[in-house]
């Protein structure tokens, strides 16, 4: 990665190895938006990479030597104990593959979980969770282990042209538009045959988080500004598994951007022309090179180990901009 980046951008990270100050420094002198970004020398290698360099990467190629950082469950490299062995496989700008030898050392990675759970509870949405079963398991032991995960789904959007990897699935998790939509009256029929089932709802598994006992006094709370939104449009954001960006209508002539979280519990096009909730007055935070002004609302808990989020989506009656009290 680091020569990649030096080919490219003509800066030599390697000359400031651990250095963060110096890194940082440098990722920026080269154009590199390191906001949002714990300021750390692999953090600055790793975004110089992804703003200025995968974009070029055209032929195939192997990216090799990924920052600790940005690589929590990878091995260190023997030779250079800032990087580690992890590589990934790039064609016409889009990552095919990534594979690594696993970290089996459950010290370090305790460390790493530490450190990306720190970064979670910071807003960093990418970041993973503690995980101290999976520490466990390596205190008991596993062997050298690597693998290799290739999507044949990106093959199939490079071959097919597509932006969206949901045109080349064999099985989209979305519903057919107007597919054998019956009639008007046969739809009155049906609802005349079937009688009302109310919906039984088991909440007997359900954990939440313990209500906070720390009172926040209302003069800091009526700061907070709850408004209701309307989503205009919705997409993933590139190179990023959980973020949706959101374009929202909040009732001002500008258009409102906010990126969430919560791509593994909702499709994009499911969620256009939903009335939401959102904080709007929360100071814009960079997220994967993209701005993100507000919050969407959530409801979180947990079934069993599952976690289960809903967003919250109110009467479409609400107008855009309409403040909660």
């Amino acid at each position: 990665m680091a020569d990649a980046v030096k080919e490219h951008t003509g800066a030599d990270f390697m000359a400031c190895e651990g250095d963060a100050d110096a890194a940082v420094a440098l990722a920026k002198s080269v154009g590199v938006d390191m906001e949002g970004v714990d300021h750390t020398w692999g953090n600055a290698l790793y975004e110089t990479f992804d703003q200025k360099v995968e974009e070029k990467l055209i032929q195939p190629t192997f990216i090799t030597m990924y920052p600790v950082e940005v690589s929590p469950l990878a091995k260190r490299s023997p030779a250079d104990p800032h990087l580690t062995e992890r590589y990934e496989a790039f064609i016409c700008s889009c990552e095919m593959g990534n594979a690594f030898s696993e970290l089996n050392d459950p010290i370090d990675q305790y460390e790493r979980f530490k450190a990306q759970a720190a970064k979670r509870a910071n807003g960093d949405e990418e970041a993973d969770m503690m995980d101290e079963d999976f520490v466990l398991a390596l205190e008991y032991g596993m062997p050298p282990t690597g693998g290799l995960g290739f999507g044949i789904d990106r093959c199939a959007m490079m071959l097919c042209g597509t932006d969206s990897i949901r045109d080349v699935i064999l099985f989209p998790t979305m519903k057919p538009m107007d597919k054998d939509k019956p009639s008007p009256k046969a739809e009155e029929k049906a609802v005349e045959a079937a009688p009302a089932v109310e919906e039984k709802i088991d909440f007997s598994n359900v954990v939440i988080e313990p209500l906070f006992r720390d009172t926040v006094d209302f003069e800091t709370f009526s700061k907070s500004d709850f408004r209701a939104v309307k989503v205009l449009a919705c997409e993933a954001v590139p190179k990023s598994k959980k973020l949706l960006k959101f374009t929202l209508d909040d009732g001002s002539d500008e258009k409102r951007t906010i990126l969430s979280g919560i791509h593994a519990y909702y499709e994009p096009e499911e969620l256009v022309g939903k009335t939401c909730i959102a904080i709007t007055n929360l100071p814009p935070r960079a997220m994967m090179g993209i701005e993100s002004c507000g919050m969407l609302l959530s409801a979180v808990h947990k079934e069993g180990e599952e976690e289960k989020l809903h967003l919250l989506m109110v009467d479409p009656h609400i107008p855009a901009g309409a403040k909660l009290y």
